[in-house]
């Protein structure tokens, strides 16, 4: 229905259809639901209630038949064909899953999910997720823009994706990608190249409890974020960079230590920052004397992601 796009509606609506092309017979159900998580944001709210609303229908429906990856890849399916947003699989596998997860999407149907085990609790770091008070929820054309000028330098080189593209011959032919994609575009694909390097990284040095190894990589990620993929602001509203400020005000705070980069897709919504325990009340308060009371949200990160309480 078009009158529900980018609605929650849409999501439940589009879970169901796959449901049933799946050929599960779909009845009705009455939920109450509470939740926590910042609304259009860059919180992956709209992940987290697809799958939410995708274990509920397992459950009832399908007999718990489905595993995570497919929960996940429904809900993706369901933002994509009725929400209207053309967005990857990351989210709702991290929403579903849980815990910290590395996850390869060589084979965007067989996703590579791995589990690391590391216990952020006992790192000294508390994960303080900031809400700069900048709604993200109407910047669907942003976000599309990002992959579409990816795919643009992609069929530079004959590809469809800059995953098969050879990142020497990339940079050997760098000109022609400028020329034929836009600077920007050119820009955004050193961010992707850079950016899978660092994810990988970051991934090793969890699993091998390096966390002052993995918090300079977090910094490194987050200038490409910045310089690269260009998306702390929007451009088309250059007087609008609550993102920029909150970075900025975030890094005054933590004087050197720990790190603060743009959350989820940016452009508005959120940073996350990594703060040192005995920073966290000066952090708080500074945050709060600029954002407002309540910007900062101090997060555990649980082992667990969908799954039935009995």
């Amino acid at each position: 229905k078009q009158e529900e796009e980018g609605t929650s509606a849409a999501l439940g609506r589009g879970i169901a259809s796959r449901l049933h092309e799946m050929g599960y017979t779909i009845g009705g159900f009455n939920a109450c639901v509470d939740s926590t998580v910042l609304g259009g944001s860059g919180l992956s709210s709209s992940a987290a209630y697809e799958i939410l609303i995708g274990i509920i229908m397992n459950h009832l429906f399908c007999e718990d038949a489905l595993d995570a990856i497919t929960i996940a890849q429904i809900g993706q399916y369901a933002e994509n064909q009725f929400f209207g947003k053309p967005c990857g699989l990351m989210d709702q596998l991290a929403s579903a899953v849980g815990g910290i997860v590395a996850i390869d999407f060589a084979s965007p149907t067989q996703p590579d999910v791995r589990k690391i085990g590391y216990d952020m609790e006992k790192s000294g770091y508390s994960l303080c997720i900031i809400d700069t008070g900048a709604d993200h929820a109407d910047l669907t054309d942003e976000y599309a823009a990002i992959p579409h000028e990816m795919n643009a330098v992609a069929h530079c080189f004959g590809r469809e994706y800059l995953r098969d593209v050879d990142e020497r011959a990339f940079w050997s032919k760098l000109s022609e990608g400028q020329d034929q994609a836009g600077d920007r575009a050119a820009l955004r694909a050193m961010h992707f190249f850079a950016d899978n390097q660092y994810a990988a990284q970051e991934a090793e040095c969890l699993a091998q409890g390096a966390f002052d190894e993995f918090l300079q990589l977090v910094r490194r990620s987050g200038a490409s974020s910045a310089q690269l993929l260009q998306n702390l602001y929007c451009v088309s509203a250059p007087q609008n960079q609550a993102v920029c400020v909150a970075i900025a005000l975030a890094e005054h705070l933590l004087a050197g230590d720990g790190a603060v980069r743009v959350h989820g897709g940016g452009f508005a919504g959120t940073i996350q920052a990594y703060v040192p325990a005995e920073k966290q009340q000066a952090f708080l308060e500074g945050m709060e004397s600029v954002l407002g009371k309540g910007c900062c949200h101090f997060l555990r990160i649980r082992a667990v992601g969908g799954a039935i309480l009995a």
